[in-house]
Protein backbone atom coordinates (compact mmCIF):
# COMPACT_ATOMS: atom_id res chain seq x y z
CA UNK A 1 0.00 0.00 0.00
CA UNK A 2 1.54 3.30 -1.06
CA UNK A 3 0.57 6.86 -1.88
CA UNK A 4 2.00 9.93 -3.50
CA UNK A 5 2.33 13.13 -1.45
CA UNK A 6 -1.10 14.63 -0.94
CA UNK A 7 -2.94 11.60 -2.34
CA UNK A 8 -4.88 8.83 -0.57
CA UNK A 9 -3.53 5.31 -0.28
CA UNK A 10 -4.10 2.88 -3.12
CA UNK A 11 -7.51 1.37 -2.35
CA UNK A 12 -7.10 -1.25 -5.06
CA UNK A 13 -3.99 -2.49 -3.26
CA UNK A 14 -5.97 -2.51 0.00
CA UNK A 15 -8.70 -4.62 -1.62
CA UNK A 16 -6.28 -7.09 -3.16
CA UNK A 17 -4.63 -7.50 0.25
CA UNK A 18 -7.83 -8.46 2.08
CA UNK A 19 -9.61 -10.22 -0.80
CA UNK A 20 -8.10 -13.69 -0.26
CA UNK A 21 -8.53 -13.42 3.53
CA UNK A 22 -12.26 -12.62 3.67
CA UNK A 23 -14.31 -15.09 5.74
CA UNK A 24 -17.16 -15.57 3.30
CA UNK A 25 -20.36 -16.92 4.89
CA UNK A 26 -21.99 -20.30 4.11
CA UNK A 27 -25.30 -20.34 2.26
CA UNK A 28 -28.05 -22.87 1.65
CA UNK A 29 -30.53 -20.67 -0.13
CA UNK A 30 -33.44 -21.83 -2.23
CA UNK A 31 -33.42 -21.12 -5.94
CA UNK A 32 -36.85 -20.35 -7.29
CA UNK A 33 -36.50 -19.17 -10.86
CA UNK A 34 -38.68 -16.24 -11.83
CA UNK A 35 -37.09 -13.87 -14.31
CA UNK A 36 -39.67 -11.09 -14.13
CA UNK A 37 -39.11 -10.07 -10.46
CA UNK A 38 -35.33 -9.98 -10.95
CA UNK A 39 -35.67 -7.79 -14.02
CA UNK A 40 -38.24 -5.57 -12.37
CA UNK A 41 -36.27 -4.95 -9.17
CA UNK A 42 -33.10 -3.90 -10.99
CA UNK A 43 -35.08 -1.78 -13.47
CA UNK A 44 -36.89 -0.11 -10.59
CA UNK A 45 -33.60 0.47 -8.79
CA UNK A 46 -32.02 2.29 -11.73
CA UNK A 47 -35.18 4.29 -12.39
CA UNK A 48 -35.44 5.34 -8.73
CA UNK A 49 -31.78 6.29 -8.35
CA UNK A 50 -31.19 7.93 -11.75
CA UNK A 51 -34.49 8.53 -13.53
CA UNK A 52 -35.31 11.92 -12.09
CA UNK A 53 -31.95 13.51 -12.88
CA UNK A 54 -30.80 11.76 -16.05
CA UNK A 55 -33.60 10.34 -18.16
CA UNK A 56 -31.39 9.63 -21.17
CA UNK A 57 -28.74 7.94 -19.05
CA UNK A 58 -31.41 5.90 -17.29
CA UNK A 59 -32.75 4.69 -20.65
CA UNK A 60 -29.23 3.66 -21.65
CA UNK A 61 -28.56 1.71 -18.45
CA UNK A 62 -31.91 -0.06 -18.74
CA UNK A 63 -30.94 -1.12 -22.26
CA UNK A 64 -27.63 -2.42 -20.90
CA UNK A 65 -29.50 -4.29 -18.17
CA UNK A 66 -31.60 -6.15 -20.74
CA UNK A 67 -28.42 -7.06 -22.64
CA UNK A 68 -26.84 -8.32 -19.41
CA UNK A 69 -29.88 -10.48 -18.64
CA UNK A 70 -29.81 -11.87 -22.18
CA UNK A 71 -26.11 -12.71 -21.79
CA UNK A 72 -26.90 -14.42 -18.47
CA UNK A 73 -29.63 -16.52 -20.08
CA UNK A 74 -27.16 -17.62 -22.75
CA UNK A 75 -24.61 -18.61 -20.10
CA UNK A 76 -21.85 -16.38 -21.38
CA UNK A 77 -18.81 -16.10 -19.07
CA UNK A 78 -18.23 -12.79 -17.34
CA UNK A 79 -15.25 -11.09 -18.96
CA UNK A 80 -14.03 -7.54 -19.34
CA UNK A 81 -15.07 -7.64 -22.99
CA UNK A 82 -18.63 -8.58 -22.02
CA UNK A 83 -18.74 -5.79 -19.44
CA UNK A 84 -17.33 -3.32 -21.95
CA UNK A 85 -20.21 -4.18 -24.28
CA UNK A 86 -22.70 -3.28 -21.54
CA UNK A 87 -20.73 -0.14 -20.72
CA UNK A 88 -20.89 1.07 -24.31
CA UNK A 89 -24.66 1.02 -23.95
CA UNK A 90 -24.51 2.67 -20.51
CA UNK A 91 -22.30 5.55 -21.66
CA UNK A 92 -23.50 5.82 -25.25
CA UNK A 93 -19.93 5.47 -26.52
CA UNK A 94 -18.73 3.45 -29.47
CA UNK A 95 -15.46 2.52 -27.77
CA UNK A 96 -14.96 1.67 -24.09
CA UNK A 97 -11.64 0.39 -22.79
CA UNK A 98 -9.89 -0.18 -19.50
CA UNK A 99 -9.08 3.10 -17.75
CA UNK A 100 -5.66 4.45 -18.83
CA UNK A 101 -4.72 6.12 -15.54
CA UNK A 102 -5.31 5.93 -11.78
CA UNK A 103 -8.90 6.61 -10.78
CA UNK A 104 -10.53 8.34 -7.82
CA UNK A 105 -13.90 8.02 -6.08
CA UNK A 106 -15.75 9.07 -2.92
CA UNK A 107 -14.77 12.68 -3.40
CA UNK A 108 -11.13 11.75 -3.84
CA UNK A 109 -10.93 9.71 -0.63
CA UNK A 110 -10.24 6.51 -2.57
CA UNK A 111 -7.60 6.11 -5.27
CA UNK A 112 -7.34 3.04 -7.49
CA UNK A 113 -3.85 2.50 -8.82
CA UNK A 114 -2.82 1.32 -12.25
CA UNK A 115 0.04 -1.03 -13.16
CA UNK A 116 0.92 -2.81 -16.41
CA UNK A 117 -0.89 -5.96 -15.23
CA UNK A 118 -3.97 -4.34 -13.64
CA UNK A 119 -6.35 -5.27 -16.47
CA UNK A 120 -5.04 -8.85 -16.62
CA UNK A 121 -5.44 -9.15 -12.86
CA UNK A 122 -8.99 -7.85 -13.12
CA UNK A 123 -9.76 -10.50 -15.73
CA UNK A 124 -8.42 -13.20 -13.42
CA UNK A 125 -10.56 -11.91 -10.56
CA UNK A 126 -13.64 -12.01 -12.78
CA UNK A 127 -12.92 -15.64 -13.62
CA UNK A 128 -13.01 -16.44 -9.87
CA UNK A 129 -16.78 -16.02 -10.16
CA UNK A 130 -17.07 -19.71 -11.01
CA UNK A 131 -15.03 -20.95 -8.03
CA UNK A 132 -17.05 -24.01 -6.93
CA UNK A 133 -16.26 -23.92 -3.21
CA UNK A 134 -17.54 -20.38 -2.70
CA UNK A 135 -21.31 -19.90 -2.21
CA UNK A 136 -23.08 -17.91 -4.88
CA UNK A 137 -23.95 -14.84 -2.74
CA UNK A 138 -20.28 -14.57 -1.83
CA UNK A 139 -19.19 -14.88 -5.47
CA UNK A 140 -21.74 -12.24 -6.44
CA UNK A 141 -20.60 -9.93 -3.63
CA UNK A 142 -16.95 -10.42 -4.53
CA UNK A 143 -17.61 -9.66 -8.20
CA UNK A 144 -19.51 -6.51 -7.26
CA UNK A 145 -16.66 -5.34 -5.02
CA UNK A 146 -13.99 -6.28 -7.57
CA UNK A 147 -15.60 -3.86 -10.01
CA UNK A 148 -15.94 -1.09 -7.45
CA UNK A 149 -12.31 -1.33 -6.35
CA UNK A 150 -10.62 -2.12 -9.66
CA UNK A 151 -12.71 0.73 -11.08
CA UNK A 152 -12.06 -0.57 -14.62
CA UNK A 153 -13.86 2.15 -16.57
CA UNK A 154 -13.26 5.87 -16.78
CA UNK A 155 -16.92 6.48 -15.90
CA UNK A 156 -19.97 4.58 -14.72
CA UNK A 157 -18.30 2.00 -12.46
CA UNK A 158 -21.12 1.90 -9.90
CA UNK A 159 -23.55 1.12 -12.72
CA UNK A 160 -21.14 -1.49 -14.08
CA UNK A 161 -20.92 -3.16 -10.67
CA UNK A 162 -24.70 -3.34 -10.33
CA UNK A 163 -25.09 -4.73 -13.86
CA UNK A 164 -22.52 -7.42 -13.10
CA UNK A 165 -24.28 -8.28 -9.84
CA UNK A 166 -27.58 -8.67 -11.70
CA UNK A 167 -25.84 -10.82 -14.30
CA UNK A 168 -24.14 -13.17 -11.80
CA UNK A 169 -27.37 -13.78 -9.88
CA UNK A 170 -29.50 -14.17 -13.01
CA UNK A 171 -27.07 -16.61 -14.59
CA UNK A 172 -27.61 -19.05 -11.72
CA UNK A 173 -31.32 -18.45 -11.15
CA UNK A 174 -31.06 -16.62 -7.84
CA UNK A 175 -34.00 -14.34 -7.21
CA UNK A 176 -34.06 -10.86 -5.71
CA UNK A 177 -37.05 -8.57 -5.57
CA UNK A 178 -35.35 -5.76 -3.65
CA UNK A 179 -32.13 -3.96 -4.56
CA UNK A 180 -32.10 -0.66 -2.58
CA UNK A 181 -30.84 -2.36 0.64
CA UNK A 182 -27.59 -3.04 -1.24
CA UNK A 183 -26.97 0.65 -1.80
CA UNK A 184 -24.48 1.69 0.83
CA UNK A 185 -20.90 2.92 0.80
CA UNK A 186 -18.32 0.13 0.50
CA UNK A 187 -14.68 0.48 1.56
CA UNK A 188 -11.75 -1.39 0.05
CA UNK A 189 -10.17 -2.35 3.39
CA UNK A 190 -13.38 -3.59 5.04
CA UNK A 191 -13.27 -7.39 5.07
CA UNK A 192 -16.23 -7.68 7.45
CA UNK A 193 -18.27 -5.38 5.23
CA UNK A 194 -17.53 -7.59 2.22
CA UNK A 195 -18.75 -10.67 4.08
CA UNK A 196 -21.80 -8.74 5.30
CA UNK A 197 -22.71 -7.94 1.69
CA UNK A 198 -22.79 -11.67 0.92
CA UNK A 199 -24.96 -12.27 3.99
CA UNK A 200 -27.34 -9.53 2.85
CA UNK A 201 -27.60 -11.02 -0.63
CA UNK A 202 -28.53 -14.37 0.90
CA UNK A 203 -31.16 -12.76 3.15
CA UNK A 204 -32.68 -10.83 0.24
CA UNK A 205 -32.86 -14.02 -1.81
CA UNK A 206 -34.55 -15.95 0.99
CA UNK A 207 -37.09 -13.18 1.51
CA UNK A 208 -37.81 -12.91 -2.21
CA UNK A 209 -38.34 -16.66 -2.56
CA UNK A 210 -40.70 -16.64 0.43
CA UNK A 211 -42.76 -13.75 -0.95
CA UNK A 212 -42.99 -15.30 -4.41
CA UNK A 213 -44.00 -18.66 -2.95
CA UNK A 214 -46.79 -17.00 -0.97
CA UNK A 215 -48.04 -15.22 -4.10
CA UNK A 216 -48.12 -18.46 -6.04
CA UNK A 217 -50.04 -20.21 -3.28
CA UNK A 218 -52.63 -17.46 -2.90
Amino acid sequence: MSSWPGQPNDSLADWLLIRPEISWPPWRGARLVSKAPARDCFRNFFMATRGGRDSEGTARVLTALEVAFADAEQGRPLTFALMAKWQRAVLGHDLVGFRPMPAFAKGGRERYGLAPDTQALFERCLSDRSQPDLPLPSRAARTYLDILFFHPFEDGNARAAMLALAYVLAREGVLLDQVPPLQTTRWADDAEGAADLAVLLGILNTAAVRRLSHKRQS
